[in-house]
């Protein structure tokens, strides 16, 4: 992903901390522990705990994202530390990068 630094904006360090700080609040609400509750990884779509799961921002804060419920999913510790800073368009590239490139190298063995 040679072009991911394209997309970074400056973000003020003060919105950061306004922005983190929401989240907190959110992660205490009916809402979030109802999320958390499904059990669901909003990017793998695996099963886990809800030990296991963390609260991302689809749209990374660093990135311009907020804290708002359209942009908070939960997420496996795994995809959460892989994704990072990445859009949502970014993480598509590498999760097909990482799915189709193995199959594909798979079918060229059974030719």
């Amino acid at each position: 992903m040679d072009n991911a630094n394209c997309f970074f904006i400056s973000i003020p360090e003060q919105d950061i901390k306004k922005e983190k700080e929401k989240a907190r609040e959110l992660r205490k609400s009916r809402w979030w522990q109802q999320k958390l509750s499904a059990g669901r990884c909003y990017y793998c779509q695996g099963r886990f705990a809800r030990s296991e799961l963390t609260m991302d921002h689809v749209v990374p804060i660093a990135r311009g994202g907020k804290s708002v419920k359209n942009n908070l999913v939960t997420a496996c510790k795994e995809c959460n530390s892989k994704k990072k800073y990445l859009l949502p368009m970014e993480w598509r590239e590498y999760l097909n990068g990482v799915l189709i490139k193995p199959l594909a190298e798979e079918l060229k063995e059974t030719d």
